[in-house]
């Protein structure tokens, strides 16, 4: 899948940035590039945006109250230099928050859940159940059935990536993008350069520490805010 992309960004510089790692991204086409948000309306309207790199601080009208105009808004991701706007900017659904300056690698990692959203709205609807639960591995050359209700975080190794289950340890040959490609991104949350954890797990969280069990899994502080919108997914209760 293709993902038709804009950024609207009152930075040259940042623009230029962008479309780089744009032209970089196999699954995603610019479809145009504006300096503000009132210029990007005709080509919102006239053609079918999937994705929308959106800065936040910017003349007239900031990148939040243009999303709040948007009745049938395109997927977001924002990209801005202030961290304060984290959440609110996962309150109004976005994607992912990118803190500038940020690396490809963090710019994949956005694209990619993107990418993984629209798949997912694009598939027709089937019974519960009718999706397969499970995946297999290689791990002493044996084929191990891994289901994902069993999975409680998986770490990265070097060239393996060790699976943490509710019964055992598996270490198998494969690259941790592989497996975070594969996971669902609604029950599984990369939380750290090395570790992803299945949301139903997290026991407790305390500061940058994760607990499922007897294990203490990081997370990391430039992604905090985004880890603990996707875990809480708004179930945090409050007075």
């Amino acid at each position: 899948m293709t993902l038709q992309c804009i950024i609207i960004d009152d930075e040259p510089i940042a623009r230029t940035g962008l479309k780089e790692y744009i032209q970089d991204t196999a699954f995603l086409q610019l479809a145009g590039e504006f300096d503000n948000p009132m210029k990007a309306i005709d080509t919102l309207q006239q053609q079918k945006i999937d994705l929308i790199f959106l800065d936040i601080q910017m003349p007239r009208m900031t990148g939040l109250e243009f999303l709040k105009t948007l009745s049938h808004p395109p997927l977001v991701i924002f990209t801005t230099a202030y961290p304060n706007y984290a959440v609110e900017g996962f309150e109004l659904n976005a994607v992912d928050y990118l803190l500038k300056p940020f690396s490809f690698e963090r710019f994949w990692k956005a694209a990619t859940k993107a990418k993984a959203q629209c798949e997912a709205a694009a598939q027709p609807a089937t019974p519960a159940g009718a999706e397969p639960d499970y995946f297999f591995i290689k791990s002493d050359s044996k084929l191990i059935k891994i289901k994902y209700d069993e999975i409680l975080f998986v770490e990265a190794l070097q060239n393996y990536v060790a699976v943490y289950t509710t019964d055992k340890k598996y270490i198998t040959y494969l690259t941790f993008r592989s497996i975070e490609e594969y996971l669902p991104a609604s029950r599984f949350v990369r939380t750290h350069k090395s570790f992803i954890v299945a949301a139903a797990k997290v026991e407790s969280i305390e500061g940058n520490d994760i607990r499922i069990g007897q294990h203490h899994i990081p997370i990391s502080r430039t992604e905090r805010e985004a880890v603990l919108q996707q875990l809480l997914q708004n179930r945090l209760l409050k007075r």
